[in-house]
């Protein structure tokens, strides 16, 4: 049997350009939300987000403060630095103790890491480059949340650190996005993501297969026209449905049937053998196993979902 071909994964990339493992620190910073929950796009996020429109639990528990763009003061920022530092050394400890982890990438996860005040950015960004061992940033975005002034200060620092810009494309069709009351539309996403990779930042692309109505053509040719934008990396993952969302009600009245583990696996393979050599993937699936998850049952199991996938690859020569 002829040998596997190594699928470029952001492990791999990483461990080639550093010499050793970099590991990624996920943070959440209260206050951020996204202009699709508080009303400036949309209202209720995107159909499948559980967000604070739907959960009363969730805002009792969380600052009643919401950041945006135009907030004049932050009275929060310094809680968030302390929340930023206790989160990072948290985990940086439990990965250190756990795997003997030396050198780290600071993720900015949930909502939308770059709406908020210039100086809030500024503050948080600074402060996670300051920490010891990180060599890096990853910050979690949307396409209609960045500016021009935010890029170009990433661009400096990516003189000096490796510094990515993660965008949630889900979809290059409008009328899913339209569906799924994204808020945001084709032409503007590639819009910022062209103006992204011409400053020469890293872009990674996330992309959701099983998105309402949409064929595996419809994803597989949004999966082509990403590629298209020069992306640097992908993540893939496939759409299920929890509680306390909009795509629950489309869900239990019948009108939103989730994605088959077969379909997915099978479209996620035809992506990552058509994949160009230098283009890294970060993830190739995705799955919650609590009682929140309504939908497909096979979303339960990521270590199932990773068995799978990786054998479907393998038949294909390649090796994730």
């Amino acid at each position: 049997m002829s040998e596997l071909k190594n699928v470029l994964t952001i492990g791999r990339y990483l461990k080639n350009k550093f010499g050793e493992k970099i590991y990624k620190v996920p943070i959440s910073i209260s206050g951020f939300t996204c202009p699709n929950i508080d009303g400036t796009v949309a209202r209720g996020g995107c159909s499948f987000c559980e967000n604070d429109s739907f959960s009363p639990n969730l805002q009792e528990k969380k600052t009643k403060f919401k950041l945006n763009p135009n907030v004049k003061e932050n009275p929060y920022l310094d809680n968030q630095l302390k929340q930023l530092e206790l989160q990072f050394l948290a985990t940086k400890k439990r990965l250190e103790n756990k795997f003997g982890a030396k050198k780290f990438i600071v993720y900015f996860q949930s909502f939308t890491n770059t709406y908020a005040p210039f100086p809030t950015l500024k503050a948080l960004y600074e402060k996670a480059l300051s920490f010891d061992n990180v060599i890096g940033l990853s910050i979690g975005t949307r396409t209609d949340c960045v500016t021009d002034e935010i890029l170009d200060f990433l661009v400096e620092k990516s003189k000096t650190k490796e510094i990515w810009v993660e965008y949630g494309i889900q979809s290059f069709f409008d009328e899913t996005l339209v569906r799924i009351n994204r808020g945001d539309n084709v032409s503007n996403m590639k819009y910022w993501i062209k103006r992204t990779k011409e400053k020469g930042l890293n872009v990674c692309g996330h992309l959701i297969y099983g998105l309402p109505n949409e064929t595996q053509e419809m994803m597989l040719e949004t999966f082509h026209q990403t590629i298209e934008l020069n992306v640097d990396s992908i993540k893939f993952h496939p759409l299920y449905v929890v509680k306390n969302t909009l795509l629950t009600n489309e869900y239990k009245k019948g009108k939103f049937t989730p994605i088959s583990e077969e379909l997915y696996i099978d479209t996620v393979v035809k992506s990552i053998i058509n994949l160009p050599s230098n283009v890294s993937v970060q993830r190739i699936t995705a799955g919650i196993d609590d009682d929140t998850l309504l939908s497909p049952e096979w979303c339960r199991n990521k270590h199932t979902q990773m068995k799978n996938i990786r054998l479907a690859l393998e038949k294909e020569g390649f090796n994730y």
